[in-house]
């Protein structure tokens, strides 16, 4: 059985590697371009790239897919019983997704019509859900609009973004498995397009923290916006991240944003409605590091405040 693998980030990597351990025949991996990366801008190739290199495995990195002849002849040289999809990053056209034999199937990181689009796991965490899941989908040219063929349900509990979208990377790793040994006794099932929701893609802005929202609406954005654009404000003019906190609801009479009961460990942070605990930060210029790491070498003044820059 031939198979061409489509896909980018690191998520992608538990299934293609998956695909290899079981034996299938992945003789082309298809992903995006290698992208500049850190102070020096030297290339980076994406994960998958540098996997399928170490197993002997073509690669192929177009710039476009719509209305590139080439990109189709390639894969299509390939003769591919199944085009697996797994976070490539662009969509794909009807062109290429008639190439495969038996079908195009992509693997998408929440429990379908739920949150379709770019950034799943994050809006999940982000918006409050208390489970989220992987979907096996048969692709067509909507955005995640194709028919289930399976599901795979799992618990958010207090993950962060990078927990639980490595979670759903290894569970997505064996339903797609799954789901190509028994490709042909599964009864696809429409999507209930009227209960579809969207994730769009973040965006850096959306890391800024408003204080004038609840403690607990903060919490779930610190989880959610990990590792990009990650919740952000400011101190004293410099940037500081928040990586994990925990939500009070004491009733003090302070202006959100003011710090205040600042111990070795930790300290809090008033909120419209309740107030965070910050357990794990990162100032401007320094290392992410453990609260009470951080207090251990810099003094934090009750009665300050963190507020967007001005």
């Amino acid at each position: 059985m031939n198979i061409v693998f489509m896909g980018t980030p690191e998520i992608a990597v538990p299934t293609l590697s998956k695909l290899v351990e079981m034996g299938f025949n992945v003789n082309l991996v298809v992903c995006q371009p290698d992208k500049p990366k850190g102070r020096g801008k030297k290339l980076q190739p994406p994960p998958t790239k540098e996997f399928a290199l170490k197993h002997g495995i073509e690669v192929y990195q177009p710039e476009k897919l719509k209305n590139n002849d080439e990109a189709y002849y390639k894969i299509a040289e390939k003769n591919p019983d199944f085009l697996v999809v797994v976070a490539y990053g662009k969509i794909l056209p009807a062109k290429i997704l008639n190439i495969p034999g038996k079908a195009p199937i992509n693997v998408h990181f929440s429990l379908l019509p739920k949150y379709r689009g770019a950034a799943p796991v994050n809006w999940a965490i982000i918006n409050g859900e208390g489970k989220t899941g992987v979907t096996t989908m048969l692709m067509d040219v909507g955005l995640d609009t194709g028919d289930i063929l399976l599901m795979d349900e799992t618990s958010i509990d207090r993950k962060d973004a990078v927990e639980l979208s490595k979670e759903l990377s290894e569970s997505g790793a064996n339903l797609l498995i799954e789901t190509i040994k028994n490709f042909d006794y599964i009864t696809p099932k429409k999507q209930d397009d009227s209960a579809a929701t969207y994730a769009p893609i973040l965006k850096k802005e959306d890391g800024l923290i408003n204080f004038n929202e609840s403690a607990e609406v903060i919490e779930r954005k610190i989880r959610g916006l990990q590792p990009w654009p990650t919740a952000f404000t400011y101190y004293n003019g410099k940037l500081v991240k928040f990586f994990k906190a925990d939500v009070t609801k004491d009733k003090k009479e302070l202006s959100p944003g003011t710090i205040f009961d600042v111990t070795k460990k930790d300290f809090k942070v008033k909120c419209i409605e309740g107030s965070l605990i910050v357990k794990e930060i990162q100032f401007e210029g320094k290392k992410r590091m453990p609260v009470a790491s951080f207090l251990a070498g810099f003094s934090i003044k009750e009665g300050d405040r963190f507020e967007p820059k001005i």
